[in-house]
């Protein structure tokens, strides 16, 4: 057996999404030795040009009427750069859900795939000179879910955002998007809502990254609010020449709709890296 050896703690992974794109995978923004430094740092940037495969899971539960509802989500989002030109890469980035939801909303159980969420994001390899990193593109929902009560059977599209500074151990930004539906099933409620994700991440001496952000979701048509409030602990190891990241966290509703999750909720991650 190869042995695994620690060389960090904690580290930031973020979800979003994207579709292929026929071109030369993106190097780095900046030359990178793929130290633990370089690759906490990596981690901590949703759109950094590091190939990565994280599978996520997630567990809340208070849902319906009667509270007994729970669900169980596995994410997974690949991550892949692709390198437009001398000055452009796009970042794209996947989310397809793999659900378990028990008594949700009232008595019933579905276990499937659920709506596949995928973004690019078209980025500057190198930051602009006061440091800021961004990336602007668009976002797809795809009516991919196996089951009628795992999605909202509705093709969707609109913008998406980030931007954000990395200074010495820190790393600060926001990653937002909107979007209507643009087709599907017509008895189905149109989706029109709008994701805001701020975050923030601290990386110690230790190669130890803690961090927090909210995923925060308005439903423009139920007038509705989702509010996780999200922290994470992650550590870097190697088997043999493999890097990869395994990170805990909890997280508390703060605002959630009628029969939405309530209190308290859990996320593991385990993400492999493929630094060039």
């Amino acid at each position: 057996m190869r042995e695994i050896v620690p060389i960090g703690l904690l580290t930031t992974l973020l979800s979003l999404s994207g579709l292929p794109y026929c071109g030369q995978l993106a190097a780095s923004a900046a030359p990178t030795t793929d130290t633990d430094a370089d690759l906490a740092k990596q981690l901590a940037n949703p759109i950094a040009s590091l190939i990565s495969f994280p599978l996520q899971y997630n567990y809340d539960e208070h849902y319906g009427a009667d509270d007994e509802g729970s669900k169980h989500v596995l994410n997974i989002q690949p991550v892949v750069p692709f390198t437009l030109n001398a000055n452009w890469n796009v970042i794209t980035r996947t989310i397809v859900p793999l659900i378990d939801a028990d008594n949700i909303p009232t008595g019933s159980s579905e276990s499937g795939l659920g709506d596949i969420l995928a973004s690019q994001f078209f980025s500057p390899k190198a930051p602009t000179a006061g440091g800021l990193i961004w990336g602007v593109g668009t976002v797809e929902l795809l009516p991919s879910a196996s089951d009628e009560s795992l999605g909202g059977e509705k093709w969707g599209l609109g913008p998406t955002f980030i931007g954000l500074k990395q200074s010495g151990q820190w790393t600060v930004g926001m990653l937002a998007n909107h979007i209507w539906s643009v087709g599907g099933e017509e008895d189905r409620e149109d989706i029109t809502s709008t994701f805001l994700q701020p975050f923030v991440a601290y990386i110690t001496s230790t190669k130890t990254t803690l961090t927090f952000n909210t995923e925060s979701t308005y439903d423009w048509e139920g007038e509705s609010w989702s509010v996780p409030l999200n922290f994470y602990v992650s550590q870097l190891l190697r088997i043999g020449s493999q890097p990869i990241s395994v990170s805990a966290g909890v997280r508390y509703w703060a605002d959630s709709p009628d029969n939405g999750p309530e209190d308290w909720g859990a996320r593991l991650v385990l993400t492999f890296l493929f630094p060039k």
